[in-house]
């Protein structure tokens, strides 16, 4: 099938299948051809790749699982090592880190990845944007985002994270139009603004795309973070979803309902506990597979994330199907007293209460054998009431139930935010010992 310049996104949702479709059938002849763990894969399970010519046939193939991708990282090597022309490594959200090689081909993929993502937000040529994220220690997302920005034809102000001086000193100086960076750390910009009487309500800024950090609901209402952010700073936010291993990058348009998946760059199913495809709408573990990746393409990966899948047509005309905010990872789902939670709700409470500065949250196992939570503070100061209760209190006024909550000194938190040799906050702490 053949077609035209038009946006893949913009065509019908049969045009689209059918293009999936294709796309498959040169991404499993390749690994055919290319991976040593694919071919083991294959050989081992007797599959026939000619047998799998659709999406749907995806359900017939084992799914790649991160242990994989730790054990027998080479194996997923498809080129010779000098067509590597840059080396990424995970942060380890789920275990150790693994290492992607990636040649000059996926990098421009990951270039146009995020050149699409960039515009569907509204990001245009000659627009500024403020990279709050680092390009070094072997991170994707901050490479990721420059070479989007620049195939776009915006211009990029690297500044890197933390830092709200030096932030500051930048807008006012180069009048960014956009800010990229984790959501959080705009409260933090807002209030070293405040303090020093910098007028950021009136500064150039009237775009900010989050990463990192959930901005609205499954309805996709504001959560508390969005919220507490648009209630001080009437600016155009955007949430994002990405990952390494997925090499994609799926965002928000101003419609703000849901990420865009980008068709030729990745196939996504949704899975139940089954292992088998929940319907549209239905939360369920988010599995990938890559599609134009020439270095370490993945074939149906398990990322841990739990979404689902919206399938209407967007206002903004897109036919692609959408990824609503992620509820949480799959590894990291806490049962507290007979409550379904995952972290980012418990984040969500203490991201938007006032005297929080820093905190972790730590889950272990009880007596009984069952999951205990506990929450390490670290207050600004001493507060004119009993903090662990009005902590307590707004924990059950958002998600029904209490953890324990210690206060610490912030320095004293920081510490362990920031362990040794790591590239990313720690805010969840999982110790509990798994059968």
């Amino acid at each position: 099938m053949k077609y035209s310049n038009q946006d893949i996104e913009f065509c019908t949702v049969d045009e689209i299948k059918a293009f999936q479709n294709e796309k498959l059938q040169t991404a499993l002849s390749y690994l055919a051809g290319h991976s040593r763990f694919y071919q083991r894969m294959f050989d081992e399970n007797n599959i026939d790749i000619n047998a799998i010519r659709t999406v749907d046939d995806l359900v017939k193939l084992p799914f790649t699982e991160k242990k994989d991708l730790q054990l027998y990282n080479q194996d997923f090597l498809c080129v010779p090592p000098e067509k590597i022309v840059d080396y990424i490594t995970t942060s380890g959200t789920l275990g150790d880190p693994v290492t992607f090689g990636c040649t000059d081909r996926d990098l421009e993929r990951l270039a146009y990845n995020e050149k699409k993502s960039f515009e569907c937000a509204g990001v245009k040529p000659g627009d500024k944007v403020q990279l709050m994220t680092t390009l070094d220690k072997r991170f994707m997302a901050g490479l990721a985002y420059f070479l989007g920005i620049r195939k776009l034809g915006a211009s990029v102000i690297r500044v890197g994270n933390g830092m709200p001086e030096l932030q500051w000193d930048t807008i006012n100086r180069l009048k960014p139009d956009t800010l990229m960076c984790v959501p959080s750390f705009i409260l933090r910009l807002i209030e070293y603004a405040e303090q020093h009487n910098i007028d950021y309500r009136n500064s150039s800024v009237k775009r900010i795309i989050g990463i990192g950090e959930g901005l609205r609901e499954q309805d996709f209402s504001l959560n508390l973070l969005g919220t507490r952010i648009r209630d001080k700073w009437n600016v155009e936010l955007f949430a994002t979803y990405s990952s390494t291993e997925m090499g994609a990058t799926f965002s928000e348009c101003p419609n703000g309902c849901g990420g865009h998946v980008h068709p030729e760059l990745i196939i996504v199913e949704i899975i139940g506990d089954d292992n088998m495809p929940v319907k549209d709408g239905e939360a369920g573990e988010v599995v990938v597979t890559t599609l134009g990746v020439e270095g370490m393409p993945l074939l149906r990966f398990r990322t841990g994330d739990i979404s689902s899948k919206i399938t209407d047509r967007c206002k903004c005309g897109r036919n692609s199907y959408r990824l609503t905010p992620l509820v949480g990872r799959k590894n990291n789902m806490i049962k507290l007293k007979g409550t379904t939670i995952y972290p980012p709700a418990i984040n969500d409470v203490l991201d938007n209460t006032p005297y929080v500065v820093n905190y972790v949250v730590v889950v272990q196992n009880s007596f009984a054998g069952t999951d205990e939570v506990v929450v390490k503070v670290g207050i600004a100061s001493p507060q004119p009431f009993d903090v662990i209760k009005d902590l307590k209190d707004r924990f059950r006024s958002r998600i029904r139930v209490a953890p324990i909550v210690e206060l610490l000194s912030p320095e004293d938190v920081n510490k362990l935010n920031n362990p040794a040799n790591n590239r990313k906050p720690v805010k969840f702490i999982d110790n509990r010992h798994r059968k």
